[in-house]
């Protein structure tokens, strides 16, 4: 079972001095309904710390009290003390392969919730492996992707099979999730964590095997069907009438929200299919940005990460713990459309759904540190399944979290 409220904390924010600590540190501070909340800043350097108290207290006076915890990312003993402290635990502190297996054991073995950022398949799957049995016992809920990566795919993909069930009384043979707009930068603690899968795939071949596997988050992986690979070259969709490309997260997502139509029991069907594309223009200049796209992805990143001054100028112009100033932050906008396909139980006819996600604030960086604050505001507040275990947002706070995100300015319609 989850930890019973009387610990001293609700919750504690890992990773607080970073560039995203920061923001979800913010974020806590000025949300009404974090305001019950009991919580505490830690890392590793008090005085770093005592800096982003101080910081806060700026523009929040009552912040100036906030408790500090210390601890290291290497010592299991200290993150053992941590975990003790609190119902939940959010951390940012990644690349999560080097950083987070210890936090991940904590919680599992005492039963503290726990969130992330991690877009890191290969770690993912190593989680699952280690501690989904364990956190089960304990009642541990250690959810993963709890940012853009993955939020707006599986909880829109819920919402779209939500609205299925109630109006169809059936649930989507196919969803496709498709990026119409997306303006912001890419964060450096996702560029650092995908120069980690390259350095592991680079020094164990079986990583590739893994990052490749379509359902390679299921309790029990498997190859999956063709049609279930990763879009990876150009493709014009009739009924959009739009060029598509390959979507930069859609090895992470993909993954993501097959796992959670297994923990929930298959209620979409054991050969649902899913996938995520960008889209562009119709025209000539759709194809051309299309192309583009697809011929920087393929293979792009895993070439550059093997030449040393390529690499080097990588992790030095996009390093963790930096970001865009909070006005680029602010202009920055993100729109999914999803489209969903399936057959009426109550008519017997074809159903099209089409559903739509959208937030404000780059979607890296202002929408993320949304998204994971009110995930674990989810966690220790509202009446969600108990059960523990490696999962999914959408398999442990589903709807819950989708009503928060709602009032939190996000928008998920479905309409068919």
């Amino acid at each position: 079972m989850p930890k019973a409220s009387n610990v001293e904390f609700d919750i504690i924010l890992w990773g607080a001095t970073g560039f995203t600590g920061r923001l979800v540190a913010e974020y806590l501070a000025k949300t009404q309904d974090a305001h019950r909340a009991r919580w505490a800043l830690a890392g590793r350097d008090r005085a770093r710390l005592e800096q982003v108290r101080a910081s806060l207290a700026t523009k929040h006076p009552a912040c100036a009290e906030l408790p500090l915890v210390l601890g290291d990312a290497k010592d299991s003993a200290s993150l053992d003390a941590m975990v003790a402290r609190t119902r939940v635990v959010i951390t940012t502190v990644g690349p999560y392969a080097r950083h987070g297996d210890e936090l991940v054991a904590a919680c599992a073995r005492s039963g503290t919730d726990y969130c992330d950022l991690t877009g890191e398949v290969q770690w993912m799957r190593r989680t699952i492996d280690a501690h989904h049995a364990r956190a089960r016992e304990t009642g541990a809920r250690i959810v993963h992707t709890c940012g853009f990566d993955s939020i707006p795919s599986d909880l829109g993909v819920l919402v779209v099979q939500e609205h299925m069930r109630q109006h169809h009384g059936s649930h989507c043979n196919r969803v496709r999730y498709l990026v119409k707009k997306l303006r912001g930068g890419v964060s450096g603690g996702t560029v650092a964590s995908m120069l980690q899968a390259v350095d592991e795939t680079r020094a164990d071949p079986s990583v590739r095997r893994v990052l490749g596997n379509p359902h390679a988050l299921d309790p029990e992986p498997r190859r999956g069907r063709p049609e279930e690979r990763d879009q990876l070259g150009v493709r014009y969709d009739a009924e959009l009438g739009r060029w598509t490309g390959p979507f930069v997260m859609a090895a992470v997502n993909t993954r993501v929200v097959r796992r959670s139509n297994a923990l929930l029991g298959y209620p979409w069907g054991q050969d649902f299919l899913y996938s995520e594309a960008s889209t562009f223009a119709p025209g000539v200049k759709g194809l051309l940005a299309a192309a583009g796209m697809s011929a920087g992805l393929v293979g792009g990143l895993f070439a550059a990460a093997s030449i040393p001054p390529v690499r080097r100028l990588i992790e030095k112009r996009i390093a963790p713990g930096e970001g865009p100033s909070a006005e680029q932050r602010e202009r920055g906008s993100f729109e999914i459309q999803l489209v969903g396909e399936g057959t009426s139980a109550k008519t017997g006819s074809p159903v099209r759904l089409e559903g739509r996600v959208a937030g404000k604030g780059d979607p890296g960086y202002a929408a993320t540190s949304r998204m994971l604050s009110e995930s674990a505001l989810c966690l220790a507040f509202d009446d969600i399944p108990k059960e523990g275990g490696v999962l999914t947002p959408a398999s442990s706070m589903g709807m819950k979290l989708v009503e928060r995100l709602r009032r939190a300015d996000m928008t998920f319609e479905v309409t068919g």
